[in-house]
Formats: C-alpha cells, sequence, structure tokens
C-alpha cells in the first residue's frame, strides 16, 4: 500500500525547482496551473520545465517560467545500443545536477522521469503514488490520488501543495508571441478570412478510436454554415490530412484547410481568436479550453472526469461523464466517439455561441 507522505509547510523555500512533464501535449496544458501555482507560491525561485522539444513552444516566453530543458526521448531511448544517444543522456544528466535543484516535481509518473527525478541528485522529488513501471520508488514524496482529485488539474496541484505551494487558485497561463499573432493574421487575410471570426475544427488525434466520423463533422459543418454563416477552418497535423479531406468530400459548405499550416505558437493564437472550436479529445482542444475560447469537446473511451475542460462541463459532449469512477479509460461500447450524434454537438455548439455573446 502506497505512503502519503506529508505536505511540507510553507515555511519551505525554494531557489531552483524542476517540473518534469514532457508529454503529451494535453496533458501539458493540465499542468499549468501547477507551473504558475509554484511561481506565486516561491516567486523568487528559478523555475525549468523538463519537456519534449516539438512541445516546447507551447511554453516559450511564459512568465512564470525561467528555463526549458529539452527531453528527446525517441533519441535518449536509444542510449543503450547507440553511443550518440548514450552520451546525449550523459550529458542530460550531468546537466540536470549541475543545476542542483532543491525540489524536482514529476508530473509524469513514469520510469524514465521518475528516474531522470533521481539521477538529478535533488533530495526531495515528489511524484504520483500511483506512477506506472514503479516510477513511485524514486520519489522520496508520493502523493496519492484521491476521489477529491480525480481531474488531473486537481492532482498535480495536489502534488505542488505537498511540496509547500500555498496558493494553488487554477489559473492556465500563456506567453506572449507577437511574431505569431502577425503570422496568423497574415494566414487569415490571404484565405479572405477575417480575424476572430471563424469556427475551427479539430478533426484529428493520435488516437484514431478519438476522432468523430468525418461524415458527422461535414453534416455539423452545413448546419453551422446555416445557422451562423461563419467561415469553419479545420487545423491538425499532416497526419489529419485524409480526414478533412474527407469533411470537404462529404460537406455541402466550404471546408478551409489549414493543416500543416500553423507552428505550434501559431495555433495558439488561431484558437485564442475563434468563435468556436469543435474538437475530438486532443492537445489542441485542451488549449481552446485553456485559453477560454468557445469550445465543444467531444469525449470517447477517455475519462472526461479525469481530462475534461476544467470547470467547464458545457463546453463536453460524453456518455456518462462522471460516472466512470477514476479509470483511465473505458472498454465499454457505450463510450465509443461513435454513440455521439449530430445533433448532441450541434445542440452545444447553439449554447456557446448563445453564452459567448
Amino acid at each position: 500500500m502506497p505512503i502519503a507522505y506529508n505536505y511540507l509547510t510553507m515555511t519551505e523555500t525554494y531557489k531552483n525547482i524542476l517540473i518534469i512533464k514532457p508529454s503529451s501535449l494535453g496533458d501539458i496544458v493540465l499542468a499549468l496551473p501547477a507551473l504558475s501555482a509554484l511561481h506565486r507560491s516561491f516567486p523568487d525561485a528559478k523555475i525549468s520545465w523538463l519537456i519534449r522539444p516539438e512541445f516546447a513552444p507551447l511554453l516559450d516566453n511564459h512568465p512564470h517560467l525561467t528555463e526549458i530543458i529539452p527531453f528527446d526521448r525517441k533519441l535518449l531511448g536509444k542510449a543503450w545500443f547507440h553511443p550518440g544517444a548514450f552520451i546525449c543522456l550523459i550529458l542530460l544528466i550531468r546537466r540536470l545536477r549541475r543545476d542542483k535543484f532543491d525540489a524536482v516535481i514529476d508530473l509524469q509518473g513514469l520510469f524514465r522521469t521518475a528516474s531522470l527525478a533521481w539521477l538529478s541528485g535533488c533530495k526531495k522529488r515528489f511524484g504520483m503514488a500511483d506512477a506506472r513501471e514503479f516510477g513511485h520508488v524514486f520519489y522520496t514524496h508520493k502523493i496519492t490520488r484521491d476521489e477529491n482529485c480525480i481531474h488531473l488539474v486537481d492532482f498535480y496541484l495536489k502534488i505542488v501543495r505537498a511540496a509547500g505551494a500555498g496558493d494553488t487558485n487554477v489559473e492556465f497561463v500563456f506567453g506572449k508571441n507577437p511574431q505569431a499573432e502577425d503570422s496568423v493574421n497574415r494566414l487569415l487575410q490571404n484565405h479572405n478570412i477575417r480575424p476572430r471570426n471563424y469556427i475551427i475544427f479539430i478533426p484529428g488525434s493520435a488516437h484514431s478510436d478519438k476522432c468523430w466520423p468525418a461524415e458527422r463533422f461535414a453534416q455539423l459543418a452545413d448546419k453551422i454554415s446555416s445557422k451562423f454563416a461563419l467561415p469553419v477552418l479545420a487545423v491538425g497535423t499532416e497526419a489529419d490530412k485524409n480526414m478533412v479531406e474527407q469533411i470537404k468530400g462529404f460537406t455541402n459548405t466550404p471546408v478551409t484547410d489549414f493543416i500543416g499550416l500553423t507552428n505550434l505558437k501559431e495555433l495558439v493564437v488561431l484558437l485564442r481568436n475563434a468563435r468556436l472550436v469543435v474538437s475530438n479529445d486532443t492537445g489542441p482542444g485542451h488549449i481552446a479550453a485553456a485559453l477560454g475560447t468557445p469550445l465543444v469537446m467531444m469525449f470517447s473511451w477517455s475519462n472526461p472526469a479525469r481530462i475534461a475542460p476544467y470547470g467547464k462541463s458545457e463546453c463536453m459532449v460524453a456518455s456518462e461523464p462522471y460516472g466512470r469512477g477514476q479509470g483511465i479509460k473505458s472498454a465499454d461500447p457505450k463510450h465509443s466517439v461513435r454513440t455521439i450524434t449530430v445533433d448532441q454537438v450541434y445542440q452545444k455548439v447553439c449554447e456557446q455561441m448563445t453564452r459567448a455573446k
């Protein structure tokens, strides 16, 4: 049975804090309130974040973060048989030890991240009591999940409270990127789309079984066009290109293909200025939620109680969103994304558009 360590008192102070949260994009977004809580509680501390390079731009210019430390998982995963990767791993460990962190907070909860916390040489290592792959053995302070912290935001905040953070009000903060804003304005202008006057579809996901069917996105686009007369943009990675082509083939409404046209910083700007976002349960959708953009997000096997837009149940379309316990995944067919109808999503769209007014 895991041991729950007592929270540190607020007399605790830190000069150098490391957050370990390399991925995924949506989970990184949900960890942002923990970063801000640490900054408010320890305003003079240097705060670093270990993160995969492809997600690092999300943290650029963040006012509460001092340093980004790249964690190239694909390269470092070859360390045991590739000399170059092994050297990179040794250099990373040396860097972590050289920085002399006085608190390391692992919000990933895996063997590789927990072991890096230990290899950093830090004497205070905070993590999840239920960390996978026996990761919990590397922590000095193991934090238990309970019914009051099913949502990841709440659990991450419980972990930083255990480290001594006092002000843990939920705050999602993003860095400012004027160049990205200029780039997005030019992109919209090139497609004859007025700024702040468009709807975004996010039809893809890293998991195909999280994707609402293309023909339903197409039907939704027709309904939205008829009701609101707003242009619809589709965003995503190159892997989502085929999905967008299917949507365009099914719909009578023009859908502007923005696949691959924005980097991560520009995507944040595009999402922030949208009138509405309709998304599968995927990283960019969680960015929209954190930005406060009107949103409709569809959930399938992922437990909405853990990762739904925080404090915004009105954004969610899901079967039994709060009736799945604490589990991460569901294998119940009634939780399939295919059970979500066009009418259900359209109703939420209308509600969100009315609320936004």
